[in-house]
């Protein structure tokens, strides 16, 4: 169970994180978040799909990572196959959080950094260090505060995204069919994929009005990123050894 806390230098100054790749890190998901941000990073390794949140009908963009539940078929050996790894996968065991504070009389929300600390990458013994010996932050946790400020915008950037792809009814359910090499027959359901029926349709002003906001280049990274499912397939073979 997540233990979050306001991290700070007095409490868990003696902290490190561990940043190798396992399925004893908890990175053994099949799937991730990301954002139309990030999309220029990701589409050159993982195929981009977008699903939907149950619970509250959001839709969000994902990186796909395997074909089943707890299935990263990137990971190997304590490494990840592939030079970029997207910052929702990074940026664990850090979140921001929000506090309250009083500036000029008037109450406002702050962004702050928190961290799980229950968390498996979470310890005092190995890994990269949060706080330099004699004060101040490591480059290492400037860096993990950089990159959860990116997140932060990029999944206020795609909500904005998703809005306008339903507006204009860019999204589609799709099955995807996957026949391995011991010729077993899979089904990939659920996920959503850019409807490039209707994205020929549209007019040239909401077209410009999606370049403008970045978002048709987005649209089309999306689209080309499917290709990469032909690199799942292969990681997959190969790990049934044939």
């Amino acid at each position: 169970m997540a233990n979050h806390a306001l991290l700070n230098s007095v409490d868990h100054q003696h902290l490190k994180v561990i940043t190798e790749r396992s399925e004893e890190f908890g990175d053994n998901v099949w799937y991730t978040m990301t954002f139309p941000a990030e999309f220029r990073s990701v589409q050159a390794y993982y195929p981009i799909f977008f699903n939907k949140d149950l619970n509250t009908g959001q839709f969000f963009s994902v990186a796909l990572l395997g074909f089943q539940n707890n299935e990263n078929l990137f990971l190997s050996n304590k490494t990840w196959d592939a030079p970029y790894i997207p910052l929702s996968i990074t940026r664990q065991p850090f979140l921001i959080g929000v506090q309250k504070v009083v500036e000029d009389g008037e109450e406002k929300e702050q962004r702050v950094l928190h961290i799980d600390l229950d968390h498996p990458r979470v310890n005092q013994e190995k890994g990269e260090a949060l706080f330099l010996e004699f004060g101040g932050n490591s480059d290492y946790l400037d860096n993990a505060a950089d990159m959860l400020e990116a997140m932060h915008h990029g999944i206020i950037d795609n909500k904005i995204f998703m809005e306008l792809l339903i507006e204009h009814e860019l999204l589609e359910p799709f099955t995807l069919d996957i026949t391995l090499n011991d010729e077993s027959n899979n089904q990939l359901v659920g996920f959503y994929t850019i409807n490039e029926d209707k994205l020929k349709e549209l007019s040239s002003e909401i077209l410009a009005s999606l370049h403008s906001k970045g978002y048709l280049q987005a649209i089309y990274m999306a689209i080309a990123s499917q290709a990469n499912v032909r690199t799942l397939m292969n990681k997959k073979n190969a790990l049934l050894g044939l």
